[in-house]
């Protein structure tokens, strides 16, 4: 194992020469360096990250959905959802952050890594269940975290914070029932205090 890490910068360069044209940017980004790829050429990139000799990322340590619908204050004009996978060779002692967006916003779907790293069938699902994000050739994508009869998905930023039903147990008919919400929305406006002196401040 190799005691200390390369640069970013001399990372970057590696993958850079590894990836070729498959990587539509490599850059650094708060430190790590940070590969988009485009989705046809996804899994290939993984493969190639988790192979070539110069990278040798075993370990895939994270993998997320993200919702740039509002980013950049709703400036953002590409592609709404995205996967980004965080990746670490042991070996070599250093990280790599990737990420794909989805070509459709209104069917987002991406292929499955479960067959480059068995942990991403748990991620995939969690990104499945709270954005929505469809990965291809998963053997077993279901919802993780909200319960089976939940409607949406909870992490989309257009998704009401009240949700749009409500579970309970209900003692007369000995189950759990879904029902409307019957939050009532509500404005809520701070309390204003103009004593004087409030607090002892004065």
């Amino acid at each position: 194992m190799s005691d200390f890490a390369i640069t970013p910068e001399a990372l970057k360069d590696a993958i850079a020469a590894a990836l070729g044209e498959q990587g539509q940017h490599v850059g650094i980004a708060l430190g790590e360096v940070t590969v988009t790829v485009p989705v046809a050429c996804y899994r290939e990139v993984m493969q190639t990250l988790r192979d070539e000799p110069g990278c040798r990322f075993e370990q895939l340590i994270d993998l997320c959905g993200v919702d740039y619908s509002t980013y950049g204050d709703g400036r953002w004009e590409g592609p709404r959802f995205a996967a980004v996978s965080h990746l670490l060779s042991v070996s070599l002692n250093q990280r790599v952050r990737v990420r794909v967006f989805c070509p459709d916003d209104d069917f987002p779907a991406l292929p499955t890594v479960t067959d480059l790293w068995n942990c991403a069938n748990w991620f995939e699902r969690e990104a499945f269940d709270l954005y929505g994000i469809v990965f291809d050739g998963h053997a077993d994508l279901r919802r993780i975290l909200t319960d089976y009869g939940f409607i949406g998905h909870p992490f989309r930023k257009d998704f009401p914070l009240t949700g749009h039903v409500e579970m309970r147990y209900d003692a007369d008919r000995q189950r759990v029932v879904y029902e409307p919400v019957s939050i009532e929305p509500r404005e809520i406006t701070p309390r204003v205090i103009r004593e004087d002196n409030y607090g002892g401040l004065n």
